[in-house]
């Protein structure tokens, strides 16, 4: 890695998108010095293509130490969700409708969190673990005889949104389409995934709106079938009397093929990124796969932390490590700086494929939020690297990530990437 020292770049906010932009050593150099400080509050200004929506401060307490994120995600009681997951205050229904249960607090959350839940049964686990088993070795067969790709494009996205596409009932047909509206709902800062002559708001409206369609669709079409696919077991069962409404369904569609398949792919596509640059823990994990996978995985999801930050609200008067905090002041919680802290993880910033014991946060912090797809997530990265060891043993990155302008996600758009071509 570069010597921060010797960069060109200026200190910067976590909260602003072009943070996460620069060099893997300044990121780290600056999230071990921010370690050392108290609690601070930091604000960004406003993009000007949100303020005809958006109105408020885009100012947080930062929140970066492994321990207060703990204590923050408990606290479920005193910090909400309802009134936002990102720094910006959107419009009622703004959160949900592209949030779902991540953005509701108790008892709504509850609610919705226990009729999705009907779906994510062991057998329908069970039945999913066998698809990824299958879809990473065709995605496998498509590129292995070209001795190189775009990782992320090629390899990294599809088994996620793949997945989750087969998990909805999502026919093949409309994969890239998908693909697509996902990338602008997670990338409406980044000018890559704005279409020409819109603005990032705009974009992200339609592009929501375009997923919803979709889904209401299928559901609709689902409604007094008996298939067994999640969106048919969800718009036809009833739990304690309840079922889902079809812009819930849509909702959480939505919440599903953007956060189960933008967190995994980007896990994937760092996870070779730092093998690539560590091949003394490549070599560890190559020679005995099996032992090593979990802490291995374990480790790729704490050093990634795909999703960089959740924000909470403050639900009145309080005070964290301290620090009196009011009523309505957000809190960014950076799950990647706390993923970092030097009073959890030795040697924080380094990549080791056997660290033990890893109580990371790449899942969220413990409470009520705590990632529902985390073992499906899980999944999906070993089955991808097993047979990247299998089918593509020399398979490195031949290039630096170019990575996603936001402060939200820490994604890679592109990672080239080559191998020796294989049948």
């Amino acid at each position: 890695m570069a010597d921060p020292t010797t960069l060109d770049t200026e200190p910067a906010s976590m909260l602003q998108d072009t943070y996460w932009t620069r060099p893997e050593a300044v990121i780290d150099a600056e999230i071990s010095a921010a370690h050392e400080q108290p609690l601070t509050h930091d604000e960004v200004e406003m993009p000007e293509e949100f303020k005809a929506l958006i109105t408020g401060s885009m100012g947080a307490w930062i929140i970066n130490k492994h321990s207060h994120i703990l204590e923050v995600s408990k606290r479920a009681d005193v910090f909400s969700s309802a009134q936002g997951i990102t720094l910006l205050d959107t419009p009622p229904g703004f959160d949900e409708f592209f949030a779902s249960m991540i953005a509701m607090d108790d008892p709504r959350h509850a609610r919705m969190r226990k009729l999705v839940s009907a779906g994510f049964t062991p057998r329908m686990l069970k039945q999913l673990e066998g698809s990824v088993l299958v879809q990473s070795e065709k995605i496998l067969d498509e590129v292995a005889d070209r001795g190189e790709c775009d990782f992320v494009v090629d390899i990294a996205a599809r088994l996620p949104l793949k997945i989750v596409c087969d998990l909805m009932g999502v026919p093949d047909s409309q994969l890239d389409f998908v693909f697509d509206q996902t990338n602008i709902v997670l990338g409406a800062g980044d000018p890559e995934y704005v279409p020409e002559g819109n603005d990032p708001l705009t974009a992200l409206l339609l592009a929501g709106q375009a997923l919803t369609d979709l889904m209401t669709e299928i559901a609709e079409a689902k409604r007094g079938g008996d298939g067994d696919d999640l969106t048919s077991i969800l718009v036809n069962a009833e739990v304690d009397g309840e079922s889902l409404t079809l812009p819930e369904i849509a909702s959480f569609f939505i919440l599903l093929v953007v956060a189960g398949n933008e967190t995994t792919r980007n896990a994937i596509s760092w996870g070779l990124h730092y093998l690539t640059h560590n091949p003394d823990q490549r070599a560890i994990w190559a020679a005995d796969f099996d032992g090593v996978a979990n802490s291995a995985v374990e480790e790729i999801v704490r050093l990634a932390s795909p999703v960089t930050y959740m924000r909470r609200t403050a639900l009145q008067d309080t005070e964290l490590d301290g620090q009196k905090i009011a009523e309505g002041e957000k809190l960014a919680m950076f799950y990647l700086a706390a993923n970092r802290d030097p009073a959890v993880f030795e040697d924080p910033n380094s990549f080791n494929v056997l660290r033990n014991p890893n109580p990371h946060v790449g899942f969220g912090g413990p409470g009520p939020h705590f990632c529902l797809g985390a073992h499906l997530a899980r999944r999906e990265i070993t089955v991808m690297f097993r047979d990247l060891f299998d089918r593509l043993p020399d398979i490195a990155t031949t290039g630096e990530p170019d990575l996603l302008s936001s402060s939200f996600i820490h994604g890679i758009k592109h990672l080239p990437a080559s191998f020796t071509p294989t049948k």
